[in-house]
């Protein structure tokens, strides 16, 4: 067992907070273990009506009670109207401490598996968007949204990470059949996840790097400086901003100078002295609202050029028959499809009517793929289809 985080919350002071939403426990049985959560639904949820879920992660030796309320987005739920599920991590081995197994270490739970069945459970119960499902993180939580990326990109619509990082394995078994928004909120003074990296987790600029290419971003940021509301804090940020052509092809990065393993704008810490200029429960949502899971991947048409590719329906359900329109019209040897490894997939694509084409997807397994459609004037498009 690799040695982990010091503990998280023990030394925190939570002040009382007036909330207008419920909260309700539960609990799943996952890879043969019961696991619990605490789920926070808004006053405007409304049966029926698709509302985002955002999973919110504890660091390491803490519990779902301490996250609630240390990175606490509940207020902000009520008045965006988004769901928050807290779950809970496992005991690690040899300890009495709660964690988030992101590095699949040997005989430990599946947390992938276990976050993707807490989402089916919950929507069985409520109306979930499955196009805005998000995961934010603090510290072991945040390795813990980058190893949903990785290996849960294809529900998971954009992740943030407070005092997070990847362990060093983890780029390396990454895997996204499209782009992840991503955003990193990071002090360069944590002695905990230390800036610069340590012996079995990469640094912040390696993990923006890693994000920045497989995004296929531009690697040259913008930086701003953040206005320095609070001088009494003795500590100011900036924000940096990578982007590609593509939808989702974003990596953020507000970066806390001088100032360690605390959530900014969060509550006191004995450890600590808190950063005032930003909040990062209101930057992560600022952040993770923007992204639609089908939408990932697209590419804007310049202006003047054929109108962008539609698809119908997607997610495709029940649907035998997909239905592509763009521009003028579509020729079937001007689409091909592939899967979420990149592995061309063979097409059933006959004409339709008004210049469409119609694909049979009867036969493909349930997943994420990516359709190319080939145009002389705009070049080639992809766009993403869901099953």
């Amino acid at each position: 067992m690799k040695q982990l985080f010091q503990l998280c919350l023990c030394l925190l002071v939570f002040t009382a907070q007036a909330q207008s939403g419920t909260t309700l426990t539960g609990s799943i049985r996952a890879g043969g273990r019961v696991r619990d959560y605490r789920l926070y639904v808004p006053p405007s949820y409304q049966p029926g009506r698709a509302t985002p879920l955002l999973f919110n992660l504890q660091c390491y030796g803490s519990n779902n009670l301490s996250q609630e309320r240390y990175g606490d987005f509940r207020a902000i739920a009520d008045t965006a109207g988004f769901l928050i599920v807290h779950p809970n991590g496992t005991i690690d081995p040899g300890t009495s401490y709660l964690y988030w197994n992101a590095w699949n270490q040997s005989g430990g739970p599946d947390d992938v598996a276990f976050l993707a069945a807490l989402f089916d459970t919950l929507a069985q119960r409520y109306t979930m968007d499955p196009d805005r499902l998000y995961s934010a993180g603090y510290s072991n939580g945040g390795f813990m949204s980058y190893e949903l990326a990785c290996h849960l990109g294809a529900r998971v619509a954009a992740v943030a990470s407070v005092c997070g990082s990847m362990e060093t394995g983890q780029p390396g078994t990454c895997r996204s059949a499209h782009p992840m928004p991503v955003l990193e909120i990071h002090g360069t003074g944590d002695t905990n996840v230390t800036y610069t990296g340590g012996s079995w987790f990469v640094s912040i600029p390696t993990v923006l790097n890693y994000w920045v290419q497989a995004n296929g971003c531009n690697p040259v940021p913008v930086v701003t400086a953040v206005p320095d509301i609070d001088p009494t804090d003795n500590t100011t940020a900036e924000h940096s901003v990578r982007r590609g052509p593509r939808v989702g092809a974003v990596v953020e990065h507000f970066r806390v100078l001088n100032r360690g393993h605390v959530w900014p704008g969060g509550p006191p810490s004995s450890t600590d002295v808190v950063n005032r200029d930003i909040s990062a429960s209101r930057e992560v949502w600022r952040f993770l609202r923007r992204y639609r899971l089908s939408r990932l991947g697209l590419v804007a048409v310049p202006a003047g050029g054929p109108a962008s590719v539609s698809i119908f329906p997607n997610p495709v359900g029940e649907a035998a028959t997909v239905v592509l329109r763009a521009g003028p019209g579509l020729r079937p040897p001007q689409v091909r499809a592939y899967d979420a490894l990149g592995r061309a997939v063979p097409l059933a694509a006959t004409a339709g009517p008004g210049g469409a084409v119609q694909l049979d997807v009867r036969s493909w397994p349930a997943g994420v793929y990516g359709l190319r459609v080939a145009d002389d004037a705009a070049g080639s498009r992809w766009v993403r289809l869901v099953k």
